[in-house]
Formats: C-alpha cells, structure tokens, sequence
C-alpha cells in the first residue's frame, strides 16, 4: 500500500511534518516514508486527499478492566470531602474492589469494550491496562484475562500491567505484611507464569504503599522478569520515582509532587514521565507535575487518561491531550509526542509511534492540516481513519 497526497507527521525530530508526502506499508510495515515526489516507483498509489498522518496514537495507562461506577463520589468530592477521606470511609478504589470481584467475567469484558470503543474512534492503536480492582488471587487473574480478550475482539494491541499493590484489601486492613506476602509469593509468580501481564505497577503513596513495601514489589518483579512502572508522587513526596529509577522503570505516572531529587534521578535512568491530567482535573488539584523541569532534563513526558472509575473518568485520548496542554503547560507538540513516541518508550514498545521505516504500519488519518490541531479543540474528533499493521480497520481511504 502507498499512501500518497497527505502530510505526515514522523514524530521524528520534532513533527518531523513533511508537508506532500508519501508512505509505502509493506508486510505491516512502514518500508518507506518521505516527500512524495521521492516516493518509490512500481505501487499502485492510494490519494489520502491532503490528510494529515500520524503514528496510531498509544493510551500508555488505563484502569480499563472494572466494575461498577463511582459516580456518587464525584458528587461527594463537589461537595469538599477529599479524595483520601473516602478512601478512609472504604470508599474509592475499595469500593471499586467489591464490584469488581461480584462482576463476572463476561460482564467485565463487555463493559471495557464500551470504554474501548470510545479510544478506538480516537485513533488508538495501542492501550496499557491495568489490574488492581480485585486485590485477590482469582479477580485479579480474572481481569487480566479479560485485558487480553479485549485485544482478540477489537483491532487494537493490548499491554497489560499487574497492579496487586494499588491498595490493601478490606480483609488484609490490619495486616499489610500478609498482603505483601500474597502479592509476591503467590499472585506475581501465578500471573508471571502464566503470561498475563507484561509488567508490574504499583502504588506508592500515603494512602497506600510505602517505598520499602514498594521496593519488596519491585525485587521480586525484576525476579520474575517483569519490568516495573510506578504510581508516584500524586499526593505527596515519598520518593517512590527514586527507586523506580534504581529499578529502571519503564515508567513513573501522575508525580505531581515530583522534585528535583526525583527529576535527576528519573532523567539518569532514562524512565518516562508520565503525565495524568485527567486525575489532576476531577481531584481539582493544585500542585501540576514539574513540566519545566522535567523539559529542561530531557526526560521524555508522555500523556495518558488514566481511564478509572474514580479520578479520572476520562475516555477521550484527545481530551487528555488538550488538558496537558491547558492544565501542565505542554506545547501541542509535546502532547502529541506524549501519546506517539514517549507513549511507546512508557510500554517499553520501540516498534511504533514514529512513522519511520522499519515501524509498524500503525497510522491514523485526520481531517485537518496541522498536527498542532489535534490538541487544540475539545469536543471534537477529527479522525478519518486507521491503519492497524498496514490492514485499514476504521474508516476509508
């Protein structure tokens, strides 16, 4: 397939944007992108009528998989009460906990298709998804299964991410070294073998992991094979991106609270910055992650929705992409490069995100001329159509 008469936006560099430009799919792949008077000879050309090409765009943290809905505790926090305070009553991700392990399987799955539909007519191509509403043996297993399903019954490439440290369940509340010990010795271990995720996350925060707990996590983590991403620096400083970069983790997610200490560390390890403006909107934060810092190292930012039930029920990749612009100061660049290229790099995927040759033919087609304009609006969804390993899955060329 030659996709001609369209402006492709390579990541590479910057947009890397090539104004009339041509990209040839072979095998599912890119074999060659350029200007399109440089296009090589001998295909049969497809006219994408002067629309911009970017990389399939990557939601490189979701809580995609659960059940129930948290609605009423929007309504509580509109009213003052804190994000911890209803986690103290057994609200937030405890009570998330109790309708995920009453939700079987397929009532799971079929709730988590309609969230990803709603990414899917965005442009992703690429979605991280994350257990820890079920804080046992069976549910968790139970969700990760489901996780993996959703990649067979949708044109998408699913990532998943073991979170048994999200928070302690109702029946481990007076004994948190017994948790530890079920975590690492016999739920990490059963999902390792059975090949259900492809890292282990955690949360390190106040209101639930701290870093030594977090550090038992990650040694066996790194024990099994798995690579290591982190809830860190939210609601406060514990230093938990400081041991994710001893550990090299692939990633360090939300860090409102992040220091310099933490940025240093981070930037020598060479782990993304992951940026969740959609928590930092519905938790009416003050405190915005460290941006200018985080540039002037050179760590790579990228930008998610963090799609939960509880703090950030966002279900619009776009949506994210204008909030980190509006709310954490990213230029639309930035942004897009944040769920392209750093989005992969968060995944630990280094074969997509960049329209270069030699990545896969993951490529979406928007109706508008400058890449800029992705982040610009809010409400509105340009996209025309998606390439998925070269095969066209949504909309017509």
């Amino acid at each position: 397939m030659l996709l001609t008469n369209l402006k492709a936006a390579t990541m590479k560099d910057g947009y890397g944007l090539i104004e009339d430009a041509a990209i040839l799919i072979e095998g599912g792949r890119i074999a060659w992108a350029g200007p399109r008077t440089e296009a090589p000879s001998g295909h049969h050309a497809t006219d994408c009528a002067g629309r911009l090409a970017t990389p399939g765009l990557i939601d490189c943290h979701t809580h995609l998989v659960h059940g129930g809905s948290r609605a009423h505790e929007f309504e509580q926090r509109l009213t003052g009460v804190s994000y911890a305070e209803i986690a103290r009553a057994g609200g937030g991700i405890a009570a998330t906990v109790r309708m995920t392990r009453a939700e079987p399987e397929a009532g799971l799955a079929a709730s988590a298709l309609r969230r990803l539909d709603a990414l899917l007519a965005e442009g992703v191509t690429t979605i991280e998804v994350k257990s820890g509403y079920g804080l046992d043996r069976d549910t968790e297993i139970k969700m990760l299964k489901v996780a993996r399903e959703l990649s067979r019954r949708r044109p998408v490439d699913v990532v998943t991410s073991y979170l048994g440290a999200h928070a302690l369940p109702p029946e481990y509340r007076e004994n948190r070294a017994g948790y530890l010990d079920l975590v690492c010795n016999e739920v990490m271990p059963a999902v390792a073998r059975a090949g259900l995720a492809d890292a282990v996350d955690a949360f390190c925060e106040g209101i639930a992991f701290s870093v030594e707990e977090t550090r038992r996590v990650f040694a066996v983590a790194k024990s099994l094979g798995l690579p290591v991403k982190l809830h860190a620096e939210q609601l406060s400083n514990l230093g938990g991106a400081a041991l994710a970069a001893e550990f090299g983790a692939l990633s360090v997610d939300h860090i409102e609270y992040l220091d310099q200490a933490g940025v240093d560390a981070i930037a020598a390890s060479g782990t993304v910055a992951v940026l969740l403006p959609g928590a930092f909107y519905f938790l009416r934060e003050k405190q915005a992650p460290p941006v200018a810092a985080l540039r002037k190292a050179g760590v790579p930012m990228a930008v998610a929705t963090d799609l939960n039930p509880g703090t950030s029920p966002v279900h619009s990749i776009l949506t994210a992409m204008n909030m980190a612009c509006v709310l954490f100061g990213l230029t639309p660049e930035e942004a897009l490069r944040g769920v392209t290229d750093n989005a992969a790099r968060a995944l630990g995927l280094y074969d997509r995100g960049l329209l270069t040759p030699g990545m896969r033919a993951d490529i979406a087609l928007w109706n508008t001329e400058r890449p800029g304009d992705l982040a610009y609006p809010l409400g509105f969804n340009p996209l025309a159509a998606v390439i998925r390993h070269g095969d066209v899955v949504r909309g017509m060329l």
